[in-house]
Formats: C-alpha cells, sequence, structure tokens
C-alpha cells in the first residue's frame, strides 16, 4: 500500500512539474494560477490518465505497430493534456499548435526526469524511516 502511495505521490509531483515547467517556459500554455482547485484538478486528471493511458498504448502499439514504440510516452502526453484541457473546470490552456506541439514536448521531457529523479529520493526517505 505504501509503494502504491509512493508511486501515486510520484506521478502527481511529476504531473505538476511538468505543467508548470511548460506554463513557466512556453507562451500559449497556461495554468489560470487564480484557481488552484482547478489547477490540482488538471493535475491530477492529467496524472492519471498518463499514469493509464501509457501502458495501454504501449500494448497497442506493441501488438500492432512496433516501428513506434519510441512515440508512446509522447501520445500518452498529448492525449492527457488534450483531456485535461477539455474538462471546463481544469485550471490549464493551451492556444496554437505550436503550444500543442512544443508542451506535450516540455511537459513529457520534465515528467520522465521527475519519474526518474524522484523515486530514489522516496525511497530513500522510506530506507531512513524505517532503520529510526
Amino acid at each position: 500500500m505504501i509503494t502504491f502511495l509512493i508511486r501515486a505521490a510520484i506521478f502527481v509531483v511529476s504531473a505538476f512539474l511538468g505543467l508548470v515547467a511548460a506554463n513557466l517556459i512556453l507562451p500559449g500554455f497556461y495554468l489560470h494560477w487564480n484557481d488552484w482547485w482547478g489547477i490540482l484538478l488538471a493535475v491530477v486528471i492529467f496524472a492519471v490518465l498518463q499514469s493509464i493511458l501509457a501502458p495501454w498504448l504501449f500494448k497497442i502499439t506493441r501488438r500492432h505497430a512496433p516501428a513506434f514504440l519510441g512515440g508512446i510516452g509522447l501520445l500518452s502526453t498529448l492525449i492527457a493534456l488534450l483531456i485535461a484541457v477539455v474538462v471546463p473546470a481544469a485550471g490549464i490552456g493551451i492556444d496554437g499548435p505550436v503550444a500543442w506541439i512544443l508542451g506535450t514536448l516540455i511537459v513529457w521531457l520534465v515528467t520522465a526526469i521527475a519519474t526518474w529523479i524522484l523515486p530514489p529520493l522516496f525511497i530513500k526517505k522510506k530506507v531512513s524511516d524505517r532503520r529510526e
């Protein structure tokens, strides 16, 4: 149960970092900072969809189009962003094709790096807590 919660926290934190990075770097990609609940909703929607879509798309692509396996992360990021933007209460907006393309790349890259860096930090904390 603890491992599941740690993984969920990592997905949510990495999603938040990816969305904030795109917001800071890219004109046309914005989070509605005056609506914290909307941002939280956008982060949760994105994180949940990303965690569901990536394995599902991997399975389908591996079976039907193995040459495209490398693009699964980008495709799942794009679909998760699209759905998060469509939800009216979510505090995220993306304007224009350039913002969609670069936003997808930025969010994918930041979330990929965060999900690579964050687990050792959480695991180290968990191991040190057990020793005490």
